[in-house]
């Protein structure tokens, strides 16, 4: 089976749980700002490494249940999720959850932002009779907040939509990544990374249901919208290159596929490391496109090397 990697918007869900800092604003926000350009930048390792050091100074300056140190929480994990590490990033969320249900409210925003979060950990484990109500809460919330044209609303819708389509649901992912695509358009205008990401998944429905005319456009402009946005190394962008290869593959074009997906591959590699679950998901593409183009060998050592990764426990 092919493996789809969405464009995931999480971390930019946990960017929402920053406040403004202020003249007299403490050194774990400094040091969370820091994290987040690391991120931008897809320097996961000295990210993750400043984050830690911004839940500590957050834990040292802050009371145990202020907001602040849900921030630190949520942050840490996010970028736990990201590169896989599913155990340290989970204790981490409810946390900040019950920090913020409790100082803040079960209606808050930020509230929502996390309960995003958990999902996205959630679904990605497997975990999916999970993921939905969460996400369902987390939209709601949004909405109730913001109104219905809210930037935070169309990530909710997004994230909801990717439920959708892994359930077959695609009448609904298709109008979800519709709605979402015109608000982030609406609002950021054309070229923005969260367009991209809206783009990116819109095609993917269009892809899996036969629509190719229709989908590689859309790839094809998310995938300039990152490169110009992130730089060519970042993993979003290992992404986007990933899915226009599956596009090409759908259709028998092997020759184009094939660059497509082994750029992803070293960029995911270089960026995440060798073991990560979206490592795997590229490497069970490509070796499935060798096989079909009669590279035996190479698919199967590939394949082999992609179920040693998925067979590690996260």
């Amino acid at each position: 089976m092919k493996k789809k990697l969405w464009v995931s918007v999480a971390i930019a869900c946990a960017l929402l749980h920053r406040g403004i800092a202020s003249a007299q604003s403490g050194d774990w926000e400094s040091a969370i700002r820091d994290s987040e350009k690391l991120y931008q930048q897809g320097q996961y390792e000295r990210a993750t490494a400043m984050a830690k050091k911004a839940l500590q100074l957050a834990e040292v300056e802050l009371e145990p249940n202020e907001p602040g140190v849900s921030t630190a929480l949520n942050n840490l994990a996010e970028l736990y999720r990201t590169q896989g590490q599913y155990a340290a990033a989970e204790p981490l969320y409810l946390r900040a959850l019950s920090i913020l249900e409790k100082s803040l409210g079960a209606s808050h925003a930020k509230v929502a932002v996390t309960l995003g979060n958990l999902a996205l950990l959630c679904d990605e484990q497997g975990r999916s009779a999970e993921a939905e109500p969460l996400y369902l809460r987390s939209l709601s919330i949004m909405t109730k907040n913001f109104g219905p044209d809210h930037p935070n609303v169309a990530t909710a819708l997004n994230n909801l939509a990717v439920w959708y389509k892994a359930h077959d649901q695609n009448t609904n992912a298709e109008s979800m990544f519709k709605r979402s695509l015109a608000i982030r358009e609406k609002i950021f205008g054309a070229n923005n990374l969260a367009v991209a990401s809206s783009l990116n998944n819109l095609a993917e429905i269009y892809r899996t249901q036969g629509q190719f005319t229709e989908a590689e456009p859309l790839y094809l402009r998310s995938l300039e919208i990152m490169e110009k946005a992130r730089g060519p190394n970042h993993p979003d962008v290992a992404t986007s290159l990933n899915n226009l290869a599956l596009l090409y593959d759908a259709q028998g074009q092997y020759a184009e596929a094939e660059p497509l997906y082994q750029r992803s591959l070293a960029i995911m590699e270089k960026t995440l490391g060798p073991d990560h679950p979206s490592v795997a998901a590229v490497l069970k593409n490509t070796a499935d496109l060798y096989a079909k183009m009669g590279k035996t060998e190479q698919a199967q050592a590939l394949a082999d090397r992609a179920a040693r990764i998925d067979a590690m426990k996260r």
